[in-house]
């Protein structure tokens, strides 16, 4: 994607993912009606669907030749990465949302022919945008997010998980994962993936591994853990596929090969 493109893009996607923030502050207090999807702990709001559908109209409009990838069926039905694809995650964390009003995001990774070009996660309540362009450094609001630390020890490092993974589980065996809680400084869970990776790429947390995530969940961190010098890969180090679910781990490359091959490679079933 030529530069000055990505750049008109990356301009209306912002203005248009402040503009929905904006809406979901000022409605944030308004009653919900909550729905679940795969399983009662799977929520969507009328806030998810009615984000989501703002998106999708301005994009067409814009963008009538972009395609849409996401979450709550305003999206079309792909099967490839060609093309210039949004994907978008209208808010990520809506049990967050639901329970706390707060720790929630928008996330839209706008990717051009399989290569992720934009990466935009808004924490909604805390008026924070992570950013990037594809080669032009990642931004929390304006201040450009430094390279990740490459000296970070496996034993003073914090991980962002699901406890999940500390009970019996279908990828790795769980004293594994114990044990790897043990190794590391500290754990922590924030309950939405976009936010736990805009972490990763502030050095907040040094790694984030998760069983099961969507391409909306994902797709604008791995653009702005690209350009702070991180790595994303499955639980088992193999590339991810952008059109299905994966198990992920997003991280500090000082830390990957050590968890990789000591913890989850060691302990997959």
């Amino acid at each position: 994607m030529e530069a000055k493109l990505r750049d008109e893009l990356f301009q209306q996607a912002k203005e248009w993912v402040l503009q929905a923030g904006a809406t979901i502050r000022r409605k944030i207090d308004d009653p919900l009606n909550i729905d679940t999807k795969s399983n009662p702990n799977d929520l969507v709001t009328t806030m998810d669907k009615d984000t989501e559908a703002f998106f999708a109209k301005k994009i067409r409009d814009a963008y009538p030749s972009h395609l849409i990838l996401s979450e709550e069926g305003f999206g079309d039905d792909l099967s490839t990465m060609d093309g210039t694809i949004w994907i978008i995650d209208p808010i990520d964390g809506t049990m967050n949302f639901v329970h706390q009003k707060r720790n929630f995001a928008i996330s839209i990774g706008i990717y051009h022919d399989g290569i992720g070009e934009i990466g935009l996660i808004y924490n909604v309540m805390d008026d924070v945008l992570y950013s990037a362009q594809r080669t032009q450094g990642a931004f929390k609001n304006e201040v450009e997010i430094p390279k990740l630390d490459p000296n970070v020890p496996l034993h003073e490092s914090i991980l962002s998980f699901n406890h999940f993974w500390l009970c019996e589980n279908r990828l790795v065996h769980e004293k594994e994962m114990q044990r790897l809680v043990k190794t590391v400084r500290g754990t922590r869970t924030y309950g939405s993936a976009a936010l736990e990776f805009a972490y990763t790429a502030e050095g907040i947390v040094d790694g984030y591994l998760t069983m099961s995530l969507a391409p909306w969940d994902i797709a604008a961190g791995m653009v702005i853990i690209n350009e702070v010098g991180g790595v994303t890969t499955t639980a088992d180090g193999n590339p991810v596929n952008m059109l299905t679910k994966n198990s992920i781990f997003t991280c500090n490359p000082c830390v990957q090969q050590e968890i990789l091959e000591d913890f989850l490679i060691k302990g997959k079933k």
